[in-house]
């Protein structure tokens, strides 16, 4: 008996020490609990490891005895190390809770245009952000505005409407640019007559991110967002001090220099920007107007927060701009002027708002909020024999109330607006002023109908005092097929108050339009849907891929058409018919250790009908192809390698653009309190003027034409950041 015992006792020792050598695990999120498909474990030192199948187990075997260390990652969640020490007691898989990443990842990005504490990974609504390191690669590439940063990402171009001046506006999905709302941590800052040079007066250093909505998004913010909606969200002082300057030079003669402060003490949190910004007259082409002109500007931005205590936070601030921009004839405006040498284009711009917040939190599910913001911005532009000036006053109100429970959260609230445009008295010409006053209530809700479906629904009524009622419905939806795949479906309607302050209108400063006879139009009204699919996956432990394609569809009904008149002036009119715009928005992101290549590509086929034709809508590139490829070394090093192609565009005059590519590269090598940056812009030296001309007539009398290609062609920027 003793011999059959004693191997048998071997036997079932060394059969339970194997065992003991394998290690088995379910790897599931830390709050949701949904298993983590790909997920994956590494023996630390080694290569040792394995991926998590559908159910989220993971097993791996021959682990050598003693204290060991494994390592659990999956992309868009934080690394996670724990010990163990072989052989096991527990023979049972053991449950490992993987956390989100906070900020490493875009996915968990807390966005605030929805006015809740989602992050873009759980709402409903689509929502693209620009923010962290991407913000800041962004900034380095242009540190005067913010209008390469938009223009650069995908389903976004930015539209250059002045030749000489260097003015633009943005365009979402191929619409124009007075379809997109504009805001400044929420705050309706730059609509109407102050839309004009806004993205060349906002410069990116004091910014947290930008969030971007794409399709109609008036429920919580009004009229205006057609197309989309912009937000850029300012810094906010945190209890460790933030000190950073920018300097920053270009080829073209430029100067920018920026600093930025914030600080939050017991009671009181306080941030500080302010910039100066300089051009010097530049035409690279030599063709005698400045591709870019000569500017200078300051902005100072104070903001004070007052936190009364855990509930109640109060904050006040104050955004200034002032600016002179002058370009044209570069003989004239480097007062080498005469007779022939006298065209130019000259805008000065006086910019103040005034902000006031108040959050107060109620209890764990309510909280109500109050903002306000006045707005001042005085402007003109003259050009030879013809000036147009005037003042914008504008004012915003809004109380909105939040309640949050487990499964749902409503926000309610209302607010009003006023926008009154007086334009100064200077030749027999009609003038163009208006007084608008909008008043507004909002309601949406946010529910998880389940883990895996959530479902937002909105409402929106405004009543406008020159065209009435608006009743604007949305609805948006979201299915976490698992925790790779994504699936967006959303929709609504929109509408835009008629103004004159257009792209057309600013293409010839404002001269000779018409004012907008109210009796005879009504305001444009839009309906359209998003539907995208996102999909993430590791394909190793230093390699992962996800790709995002959207499908889009927008059309407004009976747009505003600038149209010349018999006698020489330009007259909004009101054809029955339709602009739409439909395509395809596709992102691709590889990353490998420290290269990350993103590739995005977008097709907006946008078309006018009217009177039973259908035409293409100008200035719209329908296939455009952005490629990024960056290599950073955390905290040491960061390089970024971008080409963009834009296909032919239809112009205004019945020609058609040509196609081209612009190229770009960066490098910034960092150290503990400073980095010095330097950008190769446009290294192929793509111009509109090397293979189209820019205007018709003399020089003395020039005709612009529609600018569709950079006009300032290769430009290097360098500079240093400085943290202290």
């Amino acid at each position: 008996m003793k011999k059959i015992i004693l191997p048998l006792l071997a036997f079932i020792y060394t059969s339970l020490a194997f065992s003991q050598h394998t290690f088995k695990a379910i790897i599931k999120d830390s709050e949701s609990k949904e298993l983590l498909f790909g997920a994956t474990a590494i023996l630390q030192g080694t290569t040792k490891g394995a991926s998590a199948d559908q159910n989220g187990y993971l097993e791996f075997k021959n682990i050598p005895d003693g204290k060991q260390t494994i390592i659990f990652s999956y992309v868009g969640y934080q690394e996670k190390k724990n010990t163990f020490h072989f052989p096991l007691i527990q023979t049972e898989p053991f449950e490992i809770l993987l956390s989100a990443a906070e900020g490493e990842e875009l996915e968990e990005v807390v966005i605030s245009s929805t006015r809740s504490s989602r992050t873009i990974d759980n709402i409903p609504t689509r929502i693209e952000a620009i923010s962290g390191e991407e913000l800041e690669e962004k900034g380095n590439m242009k540190p005067g505005d913010i209008r390469m940063m938009l223009n650069e990402s995908t389903g976004i171009q930015t539209q250059q409407t002045s030749a000489t001046s260097y003015n633009s506006s943005i365009r979402i999905q191929g619409l124009d640019g007075k379809y997109t709302q504009i805001l400044k941590d929420g705050y309706p800052l730059y609509s109407g007559f102050s839309g004009g040079l806004s993205l060349l007066q906002i410069a990116p250093l004091d910014l947290r991110q930008v969030e971007v909505i794409k399709g109609a998004s008036s429920t919580l913010y009004g009229g205006g967002a057609i197309a989309g909606l912009v937000n850029l969200v300012s810094k906010m002082p945190k209890e460790e001090r933030e000190l950073s300057f920018m300097l920053n030079g270009t080829s073209a003669l430029g100067l920018d220099v920026s600093g930025f402060y914030a600080k939050k003490n017991n009671k009181i949190g306080t941030t500080i920007f302010a910039s100066y910004n300089a051009g010097t007259p530049y035409d690279p082409s030599e063709i005698g107007f400045t591709a870019i002109p000569k500017f200078k500007r300051y902005t100072v931005n104070p903001k004070l927060f007052v936190y009364f205590n855990d509930k109640t936070t109060l904050n006040a601030g104050v955004n200034t701009t002032i600016e002179e921009r002058i370009g044209g004839d570069i003989k004239y405006i480097e007062n080498n002027g005469d007779d022939i040498h006298s065209y130019f284009e000259k805008n000065k711009t006086n910019r103040y708002s005034a902000q006031l917040g108040l959050d107060h939190t109620i209890n764990d599910t309510s909280k109500l909020s109050f903002k306000n913001s006045l707005s001042y911005y005085d402007r003109s532009i003259e050009i030879p024999n013809y000036k147009f000036s005037g003042v914008q006053l504008s004012s915003f109100s809004e109380a909105t109330y939040n309640y949050k429970v487990e499964n749902s959260e409503w926000i309610a609230g209302l607010n009003l607006w006023t926008d009154k445009f007086n334009q100064d008295k200077l030749d027999a010409s009609e003038v163009v002023d208006y007084h608008f006053t909008t008043f507004g209530g909002f309601v949406q809700n946010t529910w998880n109908v389940s883990e895996k479906f959530m479902l937002e629904t909105g409402l929106r009524g405004d009543y406008q005092n020159e065209y009435g009622f608006f009743a604007l419905p949305r609805i948006s939806g979201l299915l976490k097929v698992n925790p790779k795949l994504s699936i967006r479906l959303g929709g609504g309607l929109g509408y835009k108050t008629p103004t004159v302050f257009t792209e057309d209108a600013e293409r010839i400063q404002f001269r000779n339009v018409l004012p907008i006879d109210v009796s005879k139009t009504e305001a444009e009204q839009s309906i359209g849907g998003n539907f995208d699919i996102n999909y993430r996956t590791p394909l190793s432990d230093k390699m992962s891929f996800s790709i995002n394609t959207l499908l889009f569809y927008t059309e407004i009904k009976n747009p505003l058409i600038l149209t010349p008149t018999a006698e020489n002036l330009y007259e909004f009119q009101q054809p029955n018919g339709s602009i739409d715009t439909q395509g395809i928005e596709t992102n691709v992101k590889l990353t490998y250790g420290d290269l990350k290549l993103f590739v995005g590509y977008t097709l907006a086929d946008v078309k006018e009908h009217y009177n039973g034709a259908s035409t293409k809508f100008p200035l719209v590139a329908k296939h455009r192809l952005n490629n990024v490829l960056m290599y950073e070394i955390e905290d040491s090093l960061k390089m970024g390698l971008e080409a963009y192609y834009f296909s032919p565009q239809e112009l205004n005059d019945g020609a058609k653009g040509k196609e081209y590519w612009l190229f770009g590269f960066m490098v910034e090598k960092i150290w503990d309190s400073f980095s010095i940056f330097i950008n190769f812009e446009n290294f192929g030296d793509t111009r509109q003027t090397k293979f189209d001309t820019i205007y018709t007539g003399t020089i003395t009398n020039p005709t612009f034409r529609d600018i569709y290609a950079p006009v300032d062609g290769f430009v290097v920027n360098g500079g240093l950041k400085v943290k202290l």
